[in-house]
């Protein structure tokens, strides 16, 4: 652009010269012919001169009207990216030279960057449908640019209007407006009634010389949500084979114990005088196990009920300093029994919208922990904490106990892993479950013998 610029300050100032050089000749001439009017001598000069005067104003004349036509044919090509326009230098004379030189070397500029744009465009259209991700820029209604992936994810083609899609896509376009202008969300398609994956779908808004323009990027996760239910029913799985042999075996083994003491050497059944009194202690004892064993597998089986039957959160306004007390006082027994000091760090003001029962429990899960780890410390401490972060109301819950490993760190949130001698194993399980249903999430800081730090963060 600064060529360009210099090129037109040239052709004006060379057009200015010209200019000043055909007035300065025509001025001389009227001078010239004013001082000889009227001398006799001179008369064939007069006609000369007068002759010179007519052509000069001629010539006048058809330079400005020449360049003038030049200029409009030149600044229309320029508007409309005619690029194929010429200039006759001959028809125009010498004189013109620099004027039409300048105005080829403006045009075949403008023509290099116009090539230069379609070349870069092209490279980056390349570029995105080399892309795995479907890539969406929007203007209004109009699609400015769009990748190949979209058509594949999408199942449409050759789509340049976002209204068409709307009419093919209602599912996809419908999300994107539920999102925004900025925000992202999981979406589900279908193709013929059948579901074909998920989408995780990120929108964009941003403002190009003065026009919103919206980037819509998205992807299918298909295949990584289901590698990550595949591993979650692995887990389960593991953890649910480990606890039903964990109290099966025994039953059988005490079952077998006990039909060989009702029965003697050959294989029949003993008659009750033969029973002793230690063998009947053994029964007994044996009998007691099984009930025990009974008992904990109905209590496992009752706590994966739980998991599978959270309520639904009834939301409703929620002040956290009264919400706080009211936890703590539950929890003072057990506080003032292990002597461990908790405070609270709130404003006033702060209000959650969220179920209360169901955030109860889950607090009460994560302070009942935060006890636990405390266990044999010298000066142990619980910080019960409340914020807001970003567009998050944040709830912390800080101990000074003994910290999660970095191996169990991992495993924290799988169903009926615990650490706890008395741990069921589903108290974090249900209180991730719980902070999905409100739409929030929940994370864990920790260091071995230095502390822990739940955070519970909930959309305000």
């Amino acid at each position: 652009m600064a060529f360009n610029n210099i090129l037109t300050f040239s052709f004006y100032k060379r057009f200015n010269f010209l200019i000043v050089v055909r007035l300065a000749l025509l001025f001389s001439n009227i001078i010239i012919i004013e001082r000889i009017f009227g001398n006799e001598k001179l008369f064939f000069t007069q006609i000369i001169l007068a002759l010179i005067l007519i052509i000069q104003l001629l010539d006048f004349v058809r330079f400005i009207n020449q360049t003038n036509r030049e200029l409009a044919r030149f600044f229309l090509a320029i508007k409309h990216s005619d690029f194929t326009i010429t200039f006759n230098q001959r028809e125009l004379g010498k004189s013109f030279s620099l004027l039409q030189e300048s105005m080829i070397s403006i045009i075949n500029s403008y023509k290099d960057v116009k090539i230069e744009k379609e070349a870069q465009f092209h490279f980056l259209q390349m570029l995105i449908n080399q892309i795995r991700v479907g890539i969406i820029a929007l203007e209004e209604n109009d699609i400015i640019l769009i990748n190949t992936t979209v058509e594949e994810i999408l199942h449409t083609k050759s789509i340049k209007n976002w209204k068409l899609l709307q009419q093919l896509r209602p599912d996809f376009t419908n999300l994107v407006h539920e999102v925004g202008e900025n925000g992202r969300k999981l979406l589900e398609i279908k193709t013929d009634g059948i579901n074909s994956g998920y989408l995780s779908v990120d929108v964009g808004t941003s403002y190009i010389l003065g026009k919103e323009t919206k980037l819509i990027t998205f992807q299918n996760i298909a295949s990584e949500i289901e590698q990550k239910e595949i591993e979650a029913w692995h887990k389960l799985i593991r953890i649910l084979t480990h606890e039903i042999m964990n109290s099966v075996t025994p039953i059988s083994s005490l079952t077998e114990t006990i039909q060989m003491m009702l029965n003697d050497r050959d294989g029949n059944q003993r008659q009750p005088k033969d029973l002793t009194q230690e063998i009947i202690n053994d029964i007994r004892f044996s009998l007691s196990t099984i009930q025990k064993r009974t008992d904990g597998l109905l209590q496992f089986t009752e706590d994966y009920r739980k998991l599978t039957r959270i309520p639904k959160p009834k939301r409703e306004p929620i002040i956290l300093h009264k919400f706080f007390n009211t936890i703590i006082a539950l929890l003072r027994p057990q506080l003032e029994e292990k002597n461990i000091e908790i405070k609270t760090n709130v404003g006033s003001d702060l209000m959650l919208v969220a179920d209360p029962i169901l955030t109860e429990q889950v607090l009460i899960n994560l302070l009942t922990n935060s006890i636990y780890a405390l266990n044999g410390r010298k000066d142990p401490k619980i910080e019960l904490k409340g914020y807001r972060e970003g567009s998050s109301i944040v709830i912390a819950v800080t101990d000074n106990g003994k910290g999660i490993g970095s191996k169990e760190i991992s495993h924290i949130f799988t169903p009926f892993f615990t650490t706890r001698k008395d741990g069921s194993g589903i108290g974090l399980s249900l209180s991730k479950q719980i902070m999905s249903d409100h739409g929030g999430t929940i994370k864990v800081g920790s260091e071995v013998d230095q502390g822990t730090t739940m955070l519970l963060l909930f959309k305000s």
